[in-house]
């Protein structure tokens, strides 16, 4: 029979004590050092023991004061389905995709004429520092912020159109296909890449949640029918918050 690592084995060790109430919700526990002595471990394991049940929503880290039984939070799903375009508002709406789970209120700040960064640069195939519109959003849900997104838009495409920024115009909060349609672009192709990462802080701080909580990033961009890029946009959701569910109908013969 393989052995588990010695880290799996102190999680799950520390994972039976917490279930049995042994620490209360909302209550720190020993500090690491004791723990790490308590199970003739190094303070390595340790820290990857208490990672694990932080991943696993038990455990919370606060910066400089320890590691706390974390208090539990509904997690609701948010479904992205490729179910037809997708009309509502905000930035959310992409081709072929609805969300189920949405945000229902959103915060909104555009910035024009800013200079594409190398990265954006390439996702949008423009050259660095060719002038772009960023939209920065923080998305609600019954009051919680549950997702964090920055859209940047090439300005070659919509400069002196009245959809130059995605919150203001006849087509305010209407989204991408919408918006690009009213300027005879027509928007055909989505890429979504979405990968696990930690908080920042500055996520953090903006989501509510711990530095280094587990966040799902979605790196998102759009084309036309010529395989143009038309829009590209970062995306930050709390894992505490929601999970993200992908339905696909699959074509029948």
């Amino acid at each position: 029979m393989p052995r588990h690592a010695p880290y799996l084995a102190v999680a799950e060790a520390l994972r039976a004590r917490i279930l049995a109430g042994e620490w209360a919700i909302g209550e720190r526990l020993p500090s690491r050092v004791r723990l790490a002595e308590e199970y003739r471990v190094g303070r390595n394991v340790l820290q990857r023991a208490t990672d694990r049940l932080i991943i696993d929503g038990l455990l919370e880290g606060r910066a400089g004061s320890g590691t706390y039984v974390r208090v539990p939070r509904e997690r609701l799903r948010l479904v992205r389905s490729r179910r037809g375009e997708h009309t509502g508002g905000g930035s959310p709406s992409v081709v072929g995709v609805t969300e189920r789970g949405k945000a229902d209120s959103w915060d909104a700040h555009s910035q024009v004429r800013v200079p594409a960064p190398e990265g954006i640069a390439e996702r949008l195939a423009i050259n660095p520092g060719d002038l772009c519109v960023r939209t920065h959003y923080e998305f609600l849900a019954d009051g919680l912020p549950v997702q964090l997104s920055e859209s940047w838009e090439p300005m070659a495409i919509t400069d002196g159109t009245p959809v130059v920024l995605p919150e203001k115009g006849p087509l305010a909060g209407k989204g991408v296909v919408q918006r690009m349609r009213s300027i005879g672009v027509a928007v055909e192709t989505v890429i979504e890449l979405p990968r696990p990462a930690r908080a920042t802080r500055a996520q953090a701080n903006l989501l509510g949640i711990c530095l280094g909580d587990l966040v799902l990033q979605i790196e998102r961009t759009i084309y036309d029918a010529d395989g143009r890029p038309v829009e590209t946009a970062d995306m930050v959701i709390p894992d505490r918050r929601r999970e993200v569910a992908y339905e696909f109908a699959v074509d029948r013969p």
